[in-house]
């Protein structure tokens, strides 16, 4: 194991389904779940609707990508700050494909695509390459199995 500094991660997850009944039969189960952590709201999940989950509820494949995709934004923002390059907004879509094969499934690539508006003047094709830079740094990227594309657009504000 690494010498480096270790941070602990810590979250609790209920089975809510389990107040409709047991699951005895794959069909008829709830998939509902709770996840909490000491001091945040409770976040409602569910299986993909795929796997006869509630689509209005987040997935473990969607959290997945948004654990992808905040780390990748809170790396972005630390090194634009260290390089004087000012952030004015950031948005981000991101796209992954899993593929199911008998007796398992996995995740084969993702896509993340920011959109950065950074103030007039400042460097737009470092902005570009901050974003590389980002990716390699990101904790969650660095976790995972699959390769991550980054497809960035760098506006300038008005």
């Amino acid at each position: 194991m690494s010498k480096g500094k270790k941070h602990h991660y810590e979250i609790s997850m209920v089975w809510t389904g389990a107040t409709e009944g047991p699951a005895k039969d794959y069909h008829t189960y709830s998939r509902e779940h709770r996840f909490e952590a000491p001091g945040k709201p409770p976040l409602i999940g569910s299986a993909d609707p795929a796997f006869r989950g509630d689509a209005g509820q987040y997935n473990p494949e969607e959290l997945l990508l948004a654990a992808l995709s905040g780390c990748h934004m809170l790396w972005y923002l630390h090194l634009c700050t260290a390089k004087k390059i000012t952030v004015v907004s950031y948005e981000d879509h991101v796209e992954g494909m899993m593929t199911e094969e008998p007796r398992a499934g996995r995740f084969v690539e993702a896509t993340i695509k920011p959109t950065v508006t950074i103030a007039a003047g400042d460097d737009v094709a470092l902005a570009v390459e901050l974003h590389e830079r980002a990716h390699s740094e990101c904790f969650i990227a660095n976790s995972v199995n699959f390769p991550i594309h980054c497809e960035p657009t760098i506006q300038t504000q008005d």
